[in-house]
């Protein structure tokens, strides 16, 4: 006798529009993970202009590039109540570079102009006059403790937080803008990164911590989803960390520890 499998309903936001660096392969991480374990996701694609569901347990936003970050966020502003109306309820949600940039209050781009946002998220965002560009790796602290993401960036943003609680800490790399150590975003159940790679890959603990709050979302129990064998996915971080560590000591300032995989084992989970 076959039984149903449990299923999130998912929307990913501009999945065309917005696909920069191979974004779209963390829409791949959730369902494969999520599948692995018994668990399905439906995806609904939304583009611009199209109608979306009512609600749903999961909702990605991925990178996209400046030319068409206008059209976007003119599309997103009339999306307002309703992507305010899931976050506060409890929809998990990642957004990825541009998406961080297109929920926070503001865009100024180089010649003062100003590209408003959705202002689910206490940021601005200033056109910077060089691009923050290669591997970075941030501390990030969740319920189960304190984890390491790595991946690459490459933003001409530099993004400055309000009264929103930076997503993690820069170990290396730029992270928003460069000068505070912060890296992406995070209110509630909304996480925001500025790091592609894709990001959830390499970072298989991201990628539960998401699906966990969407189970919680649609009601069900997270422990729906027991550990899996994440050697591979560890394996990929370990080395986008030790690219980090070579990039920073290229360029590293004085008085910085040399060796950042030695001080990270002992801090975080890797």
């Amino acid at each position: 006798m076959e039984h149903d499998h449990p299923t999130l309903t998912a929307v990913h936001l501009y999945p065309t529009t917005m696909d920069t660096y191979g974004d779209r392969g963390n829409v791949t991480a959730l369902t494969k993970r999520a599948q692995w374990r018994g668990v399905e996701i439906a995806w609904r694609d939304v583009e611009l202009g199209q109608s979306a569901p009512a609600g749903c347990d999961l909702l990605f936003l991925g990178g996209g590039q400046d030319r068409v970050q206008r059209a976007v966020a003119e599309d997103l502003v009339t999306r307002h109540d309703w992507l305010a109306e899931l976050a506060g309820g409890g929809t998990a949600m990642l957004a990825v570079c541009a998406g961080l940039q297109l929920l926070g209050t503001r865009y100024v781009d180089a010649s003062g102009g100003v590209l408003p946002g959705v202002g689910l998220l206490d940021l601005e965002t200033v056109a910077g006059n060089d691009r923050l560009i290669g591997n970075v790796v941030a501390e990030v602290v969740t319920g189960t403790g304190r984890h390491l993401l790595a991946g690459f960036e490459n933003h001409g943003g530099k993004t400055y937080l309000g009264d929103t609680e930076p997503l993690g800490r820069v170990l290396a790399g730029h992270g928003n803008n460069g000068e505070d150590g912060t890296e992406g975003a995070r209110s509630g159940t909304l996480l925001a990164t500025y790091l592609h790679g894709p990001v959830l890959p390499r970072n298989a603990w991201l990628a539960d911590h998401l699906l966990s709050l969407a189970l919680t979302h649609a009601g069900l129990d997270p422990a729906l989803l027991p550990a899996l064998d994440d050697g591979l996915e560890a394996a990929a971080r370990e080395e986008a960390i030790a690219v980090a560590e070579r990039d920073r000591r290229r360029d590293r300032r004085r008085g910085r520890p040399r060796r950042l995989l030695e001080r990270l084992r002992g801090r975080a989970t890797l």
